[in-house]
């Protein structure tokens, strides 16, 4: 039967590959949540514009009823 030994390298790797993951979870939080933050501003445009448009497009109430 053939054994197989763990080298010191693939030890050190290991760890290596095991703390790189564990500070990466970090910076994909940061992206996801810049992600969102960036689709929901997205998606924000439409409603402003439509806002932008009927305050232009509705006459502005002074309130200053002329009576004849």
């Amino acid at each position: 039967m053939h054994r197989r030994f763990i080298t010191p390298f693939q030890c050190l790797r290991s760890a290596l590959l095991l703390g790189a993951c564990l500070l990466l979870t970090g910076c994909l939080g940061t992206v996801v949540g810049t992600a969102v933050d960036v689709t929901l501003e997205v998606a924000k445009v439409p409603f402003k514009v439509a806002g932008a448009v009927v305050d232009v497009v509705t006459p502005e109430d002074d309130g200053e009823d002329e009576e004849d």
